[in-house]
């Protein structure tokens, strides 16, 4: 069916829905001729405004400058689904499977993490309906109920509590036919995410932070002890950077097959009618997510909207990334009957907005950390879709690793690694091309993952958004 004949779809504006806002802030001047700074951060996103915030307020007085190739906020840390969330290693599965020792004191790191982003939130008045709600992941086929007791298991082993819901208890609080079970995690919360930047953003002016916006880094180099950023405007000098750029394209090149950029879509309704929120309950404001591995994630917003996305995963071949991939209709369609199915009761109700946006993915599913150039550069990337609340973390190491200290965060053994990096083209695009049909085949098949995935496993290795 044509997108434009599509009832739900009709009237949907293609941009994201929490950009389309009257209080989005005007952009900051671009840098022109030569500038200098203590440390250059390259990247208006989350990432990037933590760790400009987090400098300035350990060391007053100290020079930062944030340059953005576009506005802050204006990609993935303002287009995503606003899940804030404590863990920093993609989910309890993927961190056990990765560093089962580790893993309790990454869980603790991650709810001081969590716990921090609210006290920032509240110091610095930002308001990005902040909800800590936690968190519901869903079962939807009887073969992925017998995972959550397991789950529920393990997770206290590593010190946490996760509730497991039966079908009555669960629809009891979010009314869907799909429902079977559901584990709920209290350690998360949602936000509205391009509002999250923004207030980070001024937080950041506040503290004396400079920013230069549409300002993008077109190269680097080491001379004479600092680094050399040259741009589109101009050029500057620093003692130290930070990359914060995320999907876009590594400045350096040692980083270029680590990670892939993934699009992910969304769409978000209209404001619900008191009958139709009676119908589905939810008055927790849980976020949700269920178990497949083409998954969907969901929740509401302050003013009564769903916002839904996920399932398709798309790269392109030679990690082509283009203004016109964040539009796919074929997309929207699925994720549109997908939505119906799950709140049935919902029928009629119309989607606003639809949306796309790029992810950048890595094959351990969780970011990794890094210095370059004799520690002046530090970076961090692959944060593979749960990156509103693992970027604030990643800002510290980063600034623990610039400054040389021997930290809780910088001795963890997820810290010191890498991830396998992506082969080239075109074995890349291959290897991406079997995963994703090896996922979708095993969600057709109860979970029965075939050798392709089985390989995959035992290697370590994935592709996710």
């Amino acid at each position: 069916m044509p997108l434009s004949q599509h009832p739900a779809l009709a009237e949907a504006a293609p941009t994201p829905y929490w950009l389309d806002d009257p209080r989005r802030p005007e952009p900051a001047p671009p840098l022109h001729g030569s500038a200098r700074a203590d440390l250059v951060v390259v990247g208006g996103g989350y990432l990037g405004l933590w760790t400009a915030l987090l400098a300035a307020t350990r060391e007053p007085g100290r020079d930062v400058l944030l340059v953005e190739a576009a506005t802050c906020g204006h990609a993935a840390s303002g287009r995503n689904g606003g899940f804030c969330e404590a863990s920093l290693t993609h989910g309890l599965a993927n961190g056990l499977a990765r560093w089962p020792d580790e893993l309790p004191e990454l869980l603790a790191l991650g709810r001081e993490n969590l716990d921090a982003i609210e006290a920032a939130v509240a110091d610095h008045d930002i308001d990005c309906d902040f909800v800590r709600s936690g968190s519901l992941s869903v079962a939807t086929a009887e073969h992925e109920v017998a995972g959550l007791a397991e789950e529920r298991e393990a997770a206290a082993t590593a010190g946490q509590a996760l509730t497991l819901l039966d079908e009555g208890e669960l629809r009891d609080r979010v009314s869907s036919p799909t429902y079977r079970a559901a584990l709920f995690d209290p350690d998360s919360a949602l936000v509205e995410p391009a509002r999250l930047a923004w207030g980070l953003r001024s937080a950041c002016l506040a503290a004396g932070v400079r920013i230069a916006e549409h300002t993008r880094v077109l190269g680097l180099a080491a001379r004479s002890g600092r680094v050399e950023l040259r741009t589109t405007t101009g050029a500057v000098s620093a003692r130290q950077v930070m990359l914060a750029t995320n999907a876009a394209r590594p400045l350096l090149r040692r980083l270029r097959l680590m990670t892939v950029p993934v699009y992910d879509y969304a769409l978000i309704t209209e404001p619900l009618s008191a009958a139709q929120r009676a119908a589905i309950g939810w008055g927790g404001r849980e976020g949700i997510s269920d178990r497949t591995n083409r998954f969907h994630y969901y929740r509401t917003t302050r003013d009564g909207r769903i916002l839904w996305g996920g399932y398709d995963a798309v790269y392109h071949y030679g990690s082509r990334q283009r203004a016109a991939y964040e539009q796919r209709p074929e997309t929207f369609e699925t994720l549109a009957d997908h939505f119906f199915a799950t709140f049935p009761q919902l029928e009629g109700l119309r989607f606003t907005h639809r949306w796309g946006g790029v992810i950048d993915t890595c094959t351990r599913f969780t970011a990794f950390h890094g210095t370059a150039y004799d520690r002046q550069i530090a970076y961090a990337l692959g944060f593979t879709g749960l990156g509103v609340g693992a970027t604030r973390f990643a800002a510290e190491v980063a600034l623990d690793q610039l400054a040389g200290l021997d930290t809780a965060r910088t001795r963890l053994r997820m810290v010191r690694e890498r991830p396998v990096p992506f082969p080239p083209e075109p074995l890349r695009w291959a290897g991406i091309r079997a995963t994703t049909w090896s996922l979708a085949h095993a969600d057709r098949n109860d979970g029965r993952e075939n050798l392709w995935l089985r390989t995959m496993d035992r290697l370590g290795l994935g592709f996710d958004s």
